[in-house]
């Protein structure tokens, strides 16, 4: 038997119940991956909240949960080419990934890099796309300053490096207690909350760009402070000042060759991907309590070995 996260019904974390099942098998095209480790990330509760993101994805309970996952090939289905019973992979199945195993179509899963942790590819799927699309809407050059929401978090902290490496300065909010390890990546801190465009004047004249993993006060701010709508890009607050001219590019945007060679930098060394704090699989429940309590640093992630 083999378990896996089950979402009851709609509402809080308390809805999330660990199941027992036969092993799935993998079909034509498919492998079968013994799950090491599955990624938490915002899109999830929205899901099993219920509401406009679970119609989005169809979910209806009882269902799966999760997306992001890394482990190995345990079972190859027919036709399946490229791939060997035992190679490392990550890579994403929406409302499928928190359980003991995975059955993935071979087309959605990476090798994994040697030197990359099965925690941070098992936390990359979802963060790493949108990271990369977002970053790369804005056509970021040396000539921009771009104000970044939520810079400490998954998705936060790999787009500020992105950026950095286009040659764009790069101010990011976060809580105070991130403010060293953003600066260690080259970024300026800022703390978010009452004030924020007060304390952004005071680091630089002009803001030229802005990404927004946080909510509407990331687009509030960046507005005031002269940054035109269609150099606004949002994941986090989809539809706020609708008709402005606001962009939403997430990580449907990124394809699976831009995933690989995000993963690659990490597992060099030339982008850092911080893993905040990982649970049981068993303690889902409080995983997302964990996530949803916010001033993160990092993934947070479910171990199921």
């Amino acid at each position: 038997m083999a378990r896996y996260v089950r979402v009851d019904e709609f509402g809080g974390p308390e809805v999330l119940s660990i199941v027992h099942e036969e092993q799935p098998q993998a079909g034509r095209g498919e492998v079968r991956v013994r799950v090491h480790i599955a990624g938490l990330n915002p899109v999830d509760y929205k899901i099993f909240h219920g509401g406009p993101t679970a119609r989005r994805y169809e979910a209806v309970p009882p269902c799966g949960n999760g997306n992001d996952f890394s482990g190995v090939i345990d079972e190859l289905g027919d036709g399946v080419t490229g791939f060997e019973v035992g190679d490392a992979v990550f890579g994403g199945k929406r409302m499928h990934a928190q359980a003991d195993y995975v059955v993935v179509d071979a087309t959605r899963i990476i090798k994994k890099p040697a030197s990359l942790t099965f925690e941070q590819a098992g936390g990359l799927d979802i963060a790493g796309r949108a990271a990369w699309a977002s970053v790369s809407s804005l056509g970021l050059t040396a000539e921009d300053t771009v104000l970044i929401g939520a810079a400490a978090g998954g998705v936060g902290g790999l787009a500020c490096q992105l950026a950095l490496r286009t040659g764009a300065t790069v101010v990011g909010t976060a809580s105070v207690a991130n403010h060293e390890s953003l600066r260690g990546l080259g970024v300026i801190p800022v703390a978010y909350g009452d004030g924020l465009v007060d304390r952004v004047r005071m680091i630089t004249p002009t803001v030229t760009a802005a990404l927004d993993y946080n909510g509407a006060a990331t687009i509030d701010a960046a507005l005031e402070l002269g940054v035109p709508a269609t150099r606004i890009n949002t994941i986090a607050a989809r539809g706020h000042r609708a008709g402005a001219g606001i962009t939403e590019v997430g990580g449907q945007a990124a394809n699976i060759d831009d995933l690989s060679a995000l993963a690659t930098l990490i597992a060099d060394g030339e982008i850092v991907l911080p893993i905040d704090r990982v649970f049981p699989l068993d303690q889902v429940q409080d995983a997302y309590r964990y996530l949803m309590a916010g001033h993160l640093h990092g993934k947070v992630v479910l171990a199921t070995r």
